[in-house]
């Protein structure tokens, strides 16, 4: 077994969902790993990781709705507001979502299925740089 890691940059435009799978599928396929263990890691409280569709980008705009609905940027709703009305409501649905993914590596791949792809869940409404740490622990192929 062996065990590699990376880290990846994702700048953010604010609020929504930022499609990654490309270049951790990059990085997996210079590892030469044939079976493994993906996991994925981000290092922020008010951004998360998510598994969702990548076909249909309705999907993505419900899930944004849907969260905006949950977690209304309300200040009044909240006694931590003060690094604006977004922070609190996008700590709640960090809180809510993942901030870590493992993901099966067979043949070489990502062990995703046909329409999943893999998202930084940005919940500030402001752009930021997100970090996102990939770990692979793995057979190298022969």
């Amino acid at each position: 077994m062996r065990q590699f890691s990376h880290r990846i940059s994702v700048s953010t435009r604010g609020k929504g969902l930022y499609e990654i799978t490309r270049e951790v599928a990059g990085w997996l396929g210079r590892q030469a790993v044939a079976q493994g263990l993906l996991t994925l890691f981000v290092q922020h409280t008010s951004a998360s990781l998510t598994i969702q569709e990548n076909a249909d980008p309705d999907v993505l705009r419900d899930l944004n709705a849907f969260f905006d609905r949950l977690a209304p940027e309300d200040h009044r709703l909240y006694r931590h507001t003060v690094e604006g009305s977004d922070d609190m409501p996008a700590h709640i649905r960090s809180a809510l979502t993942l901030t870590s993914l493992s993901i099966p590596v067979e043949d070489g791949r990502m062990a995703l299925g046909a329409w999943q792809g893999i998202f930084v869940f940005e919940h500030r409404s402001a752009p930021h740089r997100r970090n996102v740490l990939l770990h692979l622990l793995g057979e190298q192929t022969g």
